[in-house]
């Protein structure tokens, strides 16, 4: 997977140097110029992997993105609104998240989102435990993540 990403990069690069436009917006397109050609000319099994984890990256940055836009504009409506509509809370939430870096992702995200905060994990490693400004109910919240975050978190590293 490293050498299909660092052909791409390369690919990349070498687009850039021969349309002799150094802008982001080439530098992408190159990127996804050269995807699209390294997954056109890729054979084996091995190398496919490469080309379902960047969509779903990419899928994930977008989807977190959102996400954040989505928080931010929640929480400056809680400092600049009079009326208090927060319904705090502590949430025990179970992983299916098992290896250190799915739970740490997962973990980090949370807390990277305004107006929740992962605090910890349980001793035996199947629980989450979330701080939330916004806890409407358990179920919605803990569908929420699970659906979201998790959900795609799993699908890039497994």
């Amino acid at each position: 997977m490293r050498v299909q990403f660092l052909l791409n990069v390369l690919l990349t690069i070498v687009w850039v140097f021969l349309t002799g436009v150094f802008s982001a917006y080439n530098f992408w397109a190159g990127f996804i110029l050269s995807y699209l050609v390294l997954w056109l000319i890729s054979d084996n099994e091995k190398s496919k992997k490469y080309f379902v984890i960047v969509p779903r990256i990419l899928g994930f940055v977008f989807y977190f993105i959102f996400q954040l836009i989505k928080a931010n504009i929640q929480v400056a409506s809680d400092v600049i609104l009079p009326k208090i509509r927060l319904e705090p809370g502590i949430i025990r939430y179970p992983l299916d998240a098992k290896t250190d870096l799915e739970i740490t992702m997962l973990a980090n995200v949370i807390t990277l989102t305004p107006g929740s905060f992962s605090l910890d994990i349980s001793d035996d490693r199947k629980a989450l435990y979330i701080h939330a400004m916004h806890i409407d109910t358990k179920e919605k919240f803990i569908h929420g993540i699970k659906n979201g975050y998790e959900k795609r978190i799993l699908k890039i590293l497994r």
